[in-house]
């Protein structure tokens, strides 16, 4: 069977850099939905020139084979052999959940839009994370390189970024507490996990997969039942999804994942970035300004803004580019800095506006301005210890003064700048 005739598969996808907290996930989702199959590839192998696949089971490993590396690339291969393996479950039949365990270093993103694009409904995507170690992994600006973890011989990335990348994408966080090795979490380590993604909903698994329940620390956490008429929801519901989960994960590996919306969360333009919060000594800044920065003197303070917080991000305005977007994304010690995301929408003719997408268009409506449109600084600082007043003052000196600001345009698009070869214009 193929097609509209191949028996409905849901899928959720489960990642992380925290390898044993990902295991006691994928331990308690194969206990909870009984059936439940989990594909794994492995990427440690790559450098021999193949990934592992295995496919398991709650008893052990049903089949394992082989893929060659694509382009030299483990998560090339990886998309290449998912899809088809999904194809092979799905038409056996039988299989209430799959689950594809992402290898260490493999951001959950580009998993959730190939499986989508291969057919398959997602219905979940979740991080597994040991809080006692959030802190020490955003504050990690080695090259995954440097520990084993690259996915491809050109992968640049650090393992603050990536990690900070798989904890703010997946809307549940599944919380291992207690493992083996690692240190006790404290009010500090859960506050700083509820501030950097607020929304997500957190859901205990403890060590060896025993489970709690779910947390939402008044951070904004989504009550545990699933909502009616999700997967999953209630005895008999529809799409071959097993019926009325008994656990809190296995609610929340089913209630629904929409890879479009969970896009636009992470665009720079329109992120669902962290309100201001202050407790348990962990500080969220959110700074929002309505007057362009000086190129050169945000250039000379990019080190200081950047060790400032476990992790900052957000959209911003420079003088001499009026125009351009950029995005701040910063973690470990270090900062990107992006301007791929596109022009500011007050910069546009009105006709291309209909191009643009309704969640585009909302987000600058929310940030309008009579003069600058949806031109704006909208940078947000997360950490513990964070400085926020010395902070503040810190970038209030990189906006222009008001004499420069009283110049115009003209003279703001002459200003030195040495974001050029930054950004590699």
């Amino acid at each position: 069977m193929s097609g509209p005739d191949r028996p409905a598969l849901p899928v959720v996808i489960v990642g992380g850099l925290h390898a044993e907290a990902r295991r006691a996930t994928v331990a308690r989702l194969l206990a909870d939905v009984p059936g439940s199959v989990v594909l794994h590839h492995d990427l440690a192998t790559a450098a021999a020139g193949t990934v592992v696949r295995t496919v398991r089971d709650a008893t052990g490993i049903l089949s394992a084979g082989e893929a060659p590396l694509v382009n030299d690339c483990a998560c090339c291969a990886l998309r290449e052999d998912l899809v088809p393996e999904l194809v092979r479950l799905a038409d056996a039949g039988g299989t209430p959940l799959a689950v594809v365990e992402l290898w260490d270093s493999v951001e959950p993103k580009a998993m959730a839009e190939v499986v989508t694009a291969g057919g398959f409904t997602v219905t979940g995507v979740i991080t597994a994370v040991d809080p006692a170690l959030v802190l020490p992994y955003l504050g990690n600006g080695d090259d995954l390189a440097e520990g084993g973890l690259a996915a491809a011989a050109t992968d640049q990335r650090t393992v603050a970024d990536t990690f900070a990348r798989q904890l703010e994408y997946a809307p549940v966080l599944a919380l291992a507490d207690s493992l083996p090795g690692s240190p006790e979490a404290d009010d500090e380590d859960r506050e700083l996990l509820a501030q950097l993604h607020p929304t997500a909903r957190r859901v205990s698994v403890g060590p060896g997969g025993g489970q709690g329940g779910d947390q939402d620390g008044g951070h904004g956490g989504v009550p545990g039942n699933a909502p009616a008429g999700a997967p999953g929801s209630s005895p008999g519901a529809p799409g071959g999804h097993p019926a009325g989960p008994s656990s809190e994960l296995a609610r929340a590996a089913l209630a629904g994942f929409d890879v479009e919306s969970a896009a636009a969360a992470q665009h720079p333009a329109c992120a669902l970035l962290p309100a201001e919060a202050d407790a348990h000594g962990v500080t969220t800044l959110v700074w929002h300004r309505r007057r362009p920065f000086h190129p050169g003197r945000l250039y000379a303070a990019l080190e200081d803004l950047t060790c400032a917080a476990a992790r900052s991000r957000g959209r911003f305005w420079l003088a001499d580019k009026a125009d351009t977007l950029l995005h701040w994304d910063a973690a470990g010690g270090a900062l990107c800095v992006e301007w791929g995301a596109g022009p500011w929408l007050a910069s546009l003719p009105d006709a291309a506006w209909d191009l643009v997408p309704p969640v585009r268009r909302a987000a600058a409506a929310l940030d309008w301005h009579p003069e600058h449109g949806d031109r704006c600084q909208h940078l947000v600082f997360t950490s513990p210890g964070l400085d926020r007043d010395g902070l503040d003052r810190l970038l209030e000196s990189c906006l222009l003064t008001d004499a420069e600001y009283a110049a115009g345009r003209a003279a703001w698009e002459r200003l030195p700048s040495g974001f050029d070869t930054l950004l590699e214009v």
